[in-house]
């Protein structure tokens, strides 16, 4: 598939393998681990926990749409709430998304717009933190892009966001049906269903929980423990960081460099950022660091 990964590089097809199919990769079963520790039975959370999950017409924030949504909220009291829905994403699906997650353009032309939905999207998720399995870098940009083209900004830098994908990987180095296995010792059925992986990801968090000692029953210490070691995230496409306190370009001749930098050095260079195929959320948090040098 053409275009840009989420890092501004060019596309690599691995993204498109699904979240089960990577783990043939590298496994580990669950069987071949002495240690099976019961599962945490309930998250600690000061507010409700939205896990979700997207089935997409590509990688490509800025140009691609989402297909699926399936999102587990977890409330404070344990209870379970759940959102599903399917879309027409408005443009044609590509015949190697329809590989790996089933979607044809037939099956979703009498689907409604995300655009329809969004509203009920963003009153779902309202006062939630965030989790997901690789969901820090894929399914919370794609979905910050989707209600931003709606009018609609869920305030992402309000939001705390456990990656299971991040805890998994500095702990085990393994994907989720790998995860899901190792940590819940199941079998992840019913492939290329969103629904079915998100239900997977809450399951193995809790069974994280229930392994590893080092790891806090708490939101904000997950969400920590999740972020990578790249710098502060500003955008959620990771166009731009903060390193050593300071707003930095992320990609391109100025990686690493401040921001505030080289617009003073290169004012053309904001207009061409704004003027190119960037998602939104990147063109509008560049806007404010834009506007602080100004004010």
């Amino acid at each position: 598939m053409s275009g840009l990964d989420l890092f501004g590089e060019p596309l690599k097809v691995d993204r498109k393998r699904s979240k089960r199919e990577k783990i043939k990769d590298l496994v580990r079963t669950y069987d071949s681990n002495p240690l099976k520790p019961t599962s945490v039975s309930a998250l600690q959370l000061q507010r409700p926990l939205a896990f979700f999950d997207l089935e997409t017409t590509g990688v490509d924030v800025a140009k691609d749409r989402i297909i699926e949504i399936a999102i587990i909220k977890v409330l404070q009291s344990g209870e379970v709430e759940k959102y599903h829905q399917v879309c027409n994403p408005g443009m044609p699906i590509p015949a190697e998304s329809s590989a790996v997650h089933g979607f044809t353009d037939d099956a979703v032309k009498d689907k409604p717009l995300f655009a329809a939905i969004a509203m009920e999207v963003n009153a779902f998720l309202e006062d939630c933190d965030f989790g997901g399995f690789n969901s820090n870098k894929f399914d919370v940009p794609m979905l910050v892009e989707e209600l931003l083209r709606c009018g609609i900004d869920i305030r992402i830098e309000t939001r705390l966001c456990v990656d299971v994908q991040r805890i998994f990987h500095k702990m085990e180095r393994r994907t989720l049906e790998a995860a899901y296995l190792f940590y819940c010792g199941k079998k992840l059925e019913n492939a290329h269903s969103a629904m079915a992986d998100i239900e997977a990801t809450y399951e193995v968090l809790l069974a994280q929980l229930g392994r590893y000692s080092e790891l806090q029953n708490d939101v904000s210490f997950l969400a920590k423990y999740s972020e990578d070691n790249s710098g502060k995230i500003i955008d959620m496409a990771r166009r731009f960081v903060e390193r050593y306190g300071k707003a930095c370009f992320n990609f391109g001749k100025y990686k690493d460099m401040p921001v505030e930098e080289v617009l003073r050095k290169d004012p053309g260079y904001y207009k061409w950022f704004m003027e190119a195929d960037f998602p939104l959320h990147s063109k509008s948090k560049l806007k404010e660091l834009k506007d602080k040098m100004i004010g």
